[in-house]
This record gives structure tokens, C-alpha cells and sequence, in this order.
């Protein structure tokens, strides 16, 4: 059974806790600190946005199509569908020439109330643009008409550009996506499970100071960190706080990333999926990397708990990780 990383407090007694496991490596696979079980099979899910941009850098489609950062970012982003995360992933698509309809990733409504409000004054429903990984998918595209192949079918397991992606997860997290056990994502392209150990040595692998493509997607999230999420949302303001850090969410409870400076990559998972307690406990695990400064460290503290409210703003708890 996997320890317990986060602790849901109601006044001063334990009402609800996670558990989970994480693993902290170097490139060359060494695990430096780890907790629980690491070589079991997860799904990362959109924790891996990172992997599924190198063909979008390394084909060259990024450079022939003139994205800059911004592009980049959100190609890498599982963003909450304020007007910026629009703006952008309408600007990629203009920019490669292709047209909204081409997305294969579904629709659903933005998650901040404003922007949902906004579309319904403009008696507008939400479309694949709206779509938390729409940035993603304009990469995907991108890299499909960069390619010369059919943009149709591109979210396809035997599609070039999931191939692509496959062969860049084999080489950074040391597995066999062909053999591997995977399934489809939310928004409907493959997902491979393999063990945090390889997704942690992928990380430090791909965000290795003389890696180019990681170089350049960690300049655009330290850039541009609320398109990496969204306003008031953990990952966009834990790299604000940290900029040397890049880190990602992935659905059910899923956490992974990188520290470049220090040739370290992370990933954790809750075992209910529960994401309050993911991010009590990855910002936890960070603070207790020997890497940081006194600065950066206590903005990873600050971040490994969190006040609990009720309607009338009164303070009835807190969320905190202390393993």
C-alpha cells in the first residue's frame, strides 16, 4: 500500500487522506528520492504534453509556421479556455493555415464562470477551441501539414504524428509504447502507461541543460506560465513563483516535470486521483530537493498546503502534505 502524501484537516482532526507515490530521477535513470510503489503502470495523461510537442519542434513544423512562445507554451498546456488560451490557439492555426474545423479533440465549456457567461451573451457554445488541449491538438496539426500527411485522423494511434509521439516517449522515458499498455485521453489521442521511475528519467532526459527542445519548451512556460493553465490555477502560479521549475498536471491525480538547472525530472501520482491532493504533495516533494534557493524554497513550502473555506469565507481546515 502506498503511503499517505496529503491530509485533508477539518479543525484539527484528519477527515480525509491520499495516498500515492512519486519518483525523483537523473537522466541517466538513478531515482534520488522516491516514495512508494514507482514501477507500477500509470497513465501520465496530459502530464505529458512536454512529449507530445517534440515532433512539433524537432520536425521542423514550429520554425516553418513562425510559432514563438506563446504557441509553444500552449502546445504544452492543459489551459481553462480564457480569451488569452483562445487567442493563441486560433493564432496557431492561422498561422499553419489550417482550418478550426479540422480539430478532433470534442468541446467543452471554459472553466471560469466569466468566460462560460461570456459565450452565453454572445448566444455562442463552446467549440474544439474551447477544448482544454486545443493548443496541443494545433501542434498536432501543424506537425501533420508540416509532414505532408492527412490532417483527418491525426488523434489515430497509427497516425505519423502519433507515431512521432510514440517514438519521442521510447526515447526519452526508456519504453516500448508498442508493447506498452495505453488507452485514449480525454481529448482522444493515445495515452501510454509506463512507471513514474521512466516518466521521471524522461523528464530529466528531455529538460537536460544541452537538450535544445526542452531548453526552448522551458523558456516559453517560464514565459508565459498562465497559458500553461490559467488564472488562479496551481500550475501557472507555482511557475510564476518558481521559474526554474516546469511542471505539468495530468488527470487523475497526476503530477510530472523537470528542474533543468538541475538535471532532475519528477512525477507523481495520488492513487485516488484526487488533483487537491496531487498538488499538496508534488509542491512538497520539490521542497525537499536540495536545489533551490532560499527564495524558491520557501515559495514550494508555501504551496505544499493550503486553507480550507466554507460559503461564508470561514476557515474550516486545510490541505497539507508533512510526509
Amino acid at each position: 500500500m502506498n503511503p499517505t502524501l496529503a491530509e485533508i484537516l477539518r479543525g484539527h482532526i484528519v477527515e480525509s487522506f491520499h495516498r500515492g507515490a512519486f519518483a525523483v530521477a537523473n537522466a541517466e535513470g538513478q531515482v534520488v528520492l522516491s516514495e512508494g510503489d514507482i514501477a507500477r503502470n500509470i497513465f501520465p495523461r496530459s502530464a505529458i504534453k512536454a512529449f507530445q510537442c517534440v515532433p512539433l519542434i524537432e520536425s521542423g513544423a514550429a520554425d516553418r509556421f513562425g510559432f514563438d512562445d506563446e504557441d509553444i507554451a500552449l502546445a504544452c498546456s492543459s489551459h481553462i479556455g480564457e480569451a488569452e488560451h483562445v487567442r493563441v490557439a486560433a493564432s496557431m492555426l492561422s498561422k499553419a493555415g489550417i482550418e478550426e474545423a479540422a480539430y478532433e479533440c470534442g468541446s467543452h465549456w471554459p472553466e471560469r464562470m466569466a468566460d462560460k457567461s461570456a459565450l452565453i451573451k454572445a448566444a455562442e457554445l463552446p467549440r474544439a477551441i474551447h477544448n482544454n488541449c486545443s493548443g496541443k491538438h494545433a501542434g498536432m496539426l501543424a506537425v501533420a501539414k508540416h509532414m505532408g500527411v492527412p490532417l483527418k485522423d491525426y488523434v489515430k494511434r497509427d497516425h505519423p504524428v502519433q507515431q512521432a509521439v510514440a517514438r519521442a516517449i521510447d526515447f526519452y522515458c526508456s519504453v516500448d509504447t508498442a508493447t506498452a499498455p495505453w488507452g485514449i485521453d480525454g481529448c482522444s489521442v493515445p495515452t501510454w502507461a509506463m512507471p513514474l521511475s521512466n516518466l521521471a528519467q524522461g523528464f530529466a532526459r528531455l529538460f537536460a541543460p544541452g537538450n535544445t527542445t526542452g531548453q526552448r519548451i522551458a523558456k516559453a512556460a517560464s514565459a508565459h506560465p498562465l497559458l500553461i493553465a490559467g488564472t488562479n490555477k496551481f500550475d501557472s502560479r507555482i511557475m510564476a513563483a518558481v521559474p526554474r521549475l516546469f511542471i505539468k498536471v495530468g488527470a487523475e491525480g497526476v503530477y510530472c516535470g523537470a528542474i533543468p538547472h538541475a538535471s532532475l525530472g519528477f512525477a507523481l501520482k495520488i492513487d485516488d486521483g484526487a488533483v487537491r491532493g496531487a498538488e499538496v504533495a508534488v509542491a512538497r516533494v520539490l521542497s525537499k530537493l536540495d536545489c533551490w534557493n532560499s527564495d524558491e524554497k520557501a515559495a514550494l513550502e508555501s504551496f505544499a498546503h493550503s486553507t480550507l473555506s466554507n460559503w461564508r469565507k470561514l476557515e474550516v481546515g486545510a490541505t497539507r502534505s508533512n510526509f
